[in-house]
């Protein structure tokens, strides 16, 4: 019994705060991101686009993002969504995922 204990405290114990924290931030951001370019494209693009996007927000503009949970995005938010999603990173990332580029 102390073995399955200990087997199951193990991997706990190697994560690393600051990754799960900044995990748990895009996973929120994500929230906010997606429904909003929802508006322009069906669900399965939209949600590469989301993708994209959130890999090309720095982690600062992914805790701006995550704010916004739980309420209708904005003008500013959008407007930050906006400006990420128009970056060559993440127009790159469309290309690669077969996105159509957001304009």
């Amino acid at each position: 019994m102390r073995w399955a204990i200990l087997l199951a405290v193990l991997p706990l114990a190697a994560c690393d705060p600051q990754v799960f924290a900044d995990k748990t931030m895009r996973q929120v951001a994500e929230q906010v991101v997606l429904p909003v370019v929802n508006l322009d494209m069906p669900a399965g693009p939209a949600q590469l686009a989301t993708n994209c996007i959130l890999d090309a927000a720095s982690p600062d503009e992914v805790r701006l993002l995550a704010r916004d949970v739980g309420v209708e995005a904005g003008t500013s938010t959008m407007a930050t969504i906006r400006e990420i999603a128009l970056r060559p990173s993440a127009q790159a990332c469309y290309s690669a995922n077969g996105v159509p580029p957001i304009r």
